[in-house]
């Protein structure tokens, strides 16, 4: 009965994500305000199916989700789309949706092309790798990348929209640029983001390493996991480094973005179904 209700979840997870996406392209193009409040409402909906779906398979599975890739995909989703609205609510950043949803949307349909029903199944977690800090771990995860993901679309509208006055052309009343705010809006907005995000990455990194030595009797191991969490940490590490001791803004700043979660999808995709470590959801 459980597992049938999260399968529909997951379901209207899908539909949502992919119908928002759609309306937020449409609403850059139209301006139509019910065209926006509509694809915000099917965000809505979509955070509400992902949470039932991550609740219910904790039931079923008794343990946070994060034994195999079905499941971390679903947290990450979850957490690209939370951050994404609060964004929204919070500085008024409709335009923001036709960049970060289809992150959500590509997520989902990998599940659907590359997983099959036997591969969603829950799976048991070994008893050395059963731990408190497990919980601690997938939280900060799922909100650091889901950040992440949020800065890397106020980095491509930051780039588009400064490619557009670099040719010297305003952007019409009726182009989609003029729904973005400011050049420096959105990059501080991003370096907000970033800046939220960082030490929640630094979080996941440590409560993993506390969760490694309790499982296998050691902190860091060099898992290509564990190395490439590290490379991701020193790219954003740099971000804020440069922009505080350097001054760096702009355009040098959004590409450091767009390369940050570049590295967060490879420590994900990369890493846990291409080579081989504790963490590969492939091996």
């Amino acid at each position: 009965m459980l597992e049938s209700l999260e399968t529909s979840m997951f379901y209207i997870l899908v539909m949502a994500c992919t119908l928002c996406m759609v309306l937020y392209w449409v609403w850059l193009g139209t301006k139509k305000e019910f065209v926006g409040r509509l694809a915000t409402s099917l965000t809505i909906i979509a955070v509400i199916a992902s949470t039932v779906a991550i609740i219910l398979r904790m039931i079923t599975s008794g343990h946070p989700p994060l034994s195999n890739g079905y499941e971390f995909l679903l947290t990450f989703c979850l957490g690209i789309m939370a951050v994404y609205l609060y964004a929204e609510f919070r500085y008024k950043l409709r335009s923001l949706g036709a960049f970060v949803m289809p992150i959500p949307f590509l997520l989902l349909m990998f599940i659907i092309m590359s997983m099959g029903p036997e591969e969603r199944i829950a799976q048991a977690v070994p008893p050395a790798l059963k731990s408190q800090w497990l919980t601690f771990h997938v939280i900060t995860a799922m909100f650091a990348y889901g950040a992440f993901a949020v800065s890397f679309g106020l980095g491509i509208m930051y780039l588009l929209k400064l490619s557009k006055e670099d040719t010297g052309k305003k952007a019409s009343p009726q182009g989609i640029v003029s729904r973005f705010p400011a050049l420096e809006i959105l990059d501080e907005l991003a370096y907000k983001v970033v800046g939220f995000a960082f030490p929640l990455l630094t979080l996941c990194i440590i409560t993993g390493a506390i969760w490694a030595n309790y499982a296998w009797g050691t902190y860091w191991s060099w898992d290509p996991k564990e190395t490439w969490s590290l490379i991701t940490w020193i790219i954003y590490a740099g971000y804020l480094h440069a922009r505080l001791m350097y001054g760096w803004k702009g355009k040098r700043a959004a590409w450091m973005a767009v390369f940050g979660f570049a590295a967060v999808l490879f420590t994900f995709f990369g890493v846990n179904y291409f080579l081989p470590g504790l963490h590969s959801y492939a091996q």
